[in-house]
């Protein structure tokens, strides 16, 4: 949404807490982000290791490609490895997240792209609403590197969110 402000635009973020859903499954998490960029930028955020460790720098990609995989640093010298599952250039990438799976998908319509990340939970635990915050607080910061803008306090961000994701959390397993 954009307002008009003593002569100058200036994009507003509305921000919407991921959808939560309960499935046969599990549960699955949708976060959606239109973007006012091409989709080739947003995948060179997503793929491309120089983009990755300005949004989530414990990520890396190592083979970009069915079967490749990407790397989690740990932060103790030792690195899980999340196999991708699914690879359609500039459009698809899956990969496992733990025991989890987190799936990017990207249409671009008019020069923006529609950024959709869903995270697919087996189970609910309490890890799981510190996950949604961070990857809220990625998809956020994202956002604003391609932009321009600066990404301010991302700890205080997070603890926003993980409130609202507790709450989220909570209300979808009654």
């Amino acid at each position: 949404m954009y307002i008009l402000n003593e002569n100058v635009i200036v994009k507003e973020f509305l921000t919407l807490l991921a959808l939560i859903d309960k499935n046969a499954n599990g549960y699955t998490a949708t976060f959606v982000r239109n973007l006012e960029h091409p989709r080739e930028k947003v995948w060179e955020m997503l793929t491309d290791n120089n983009q990755l460790k300005k949004w989530f720098p414990e990520l890396q990609a190592d083979e970009l490609k069915k079967g490749g995989a990407f790397k989690f640093d740990m932060g103790d010298g030792s690195f899980e490895e999340m196999e991708i599952l699914g690879f359609e250039q500039l459009a698809i990438l899956e990969y496992t997240w733990g025991d989890d799976i987190v799936r990017f998908e990207l249409d671009e319509e008019n020069g923006r792209t529609k950024l959709k990340l869903i995270e697919k939970i087996n189970e609910i635990t309490d890890h799981t609403p510190r996950d949604l915050a961070g990857w809220h607080v990625c998809l956020d910061v994202i956002s604003r590197l391609l932009d321009g803008n600066s990404i301010g306090s991302r700890k205080e961000e997070w603890e926003k969110w993980y409130e609202e994701y507790k709450t989220a959390v909570n209300s979808v397993q009654k």
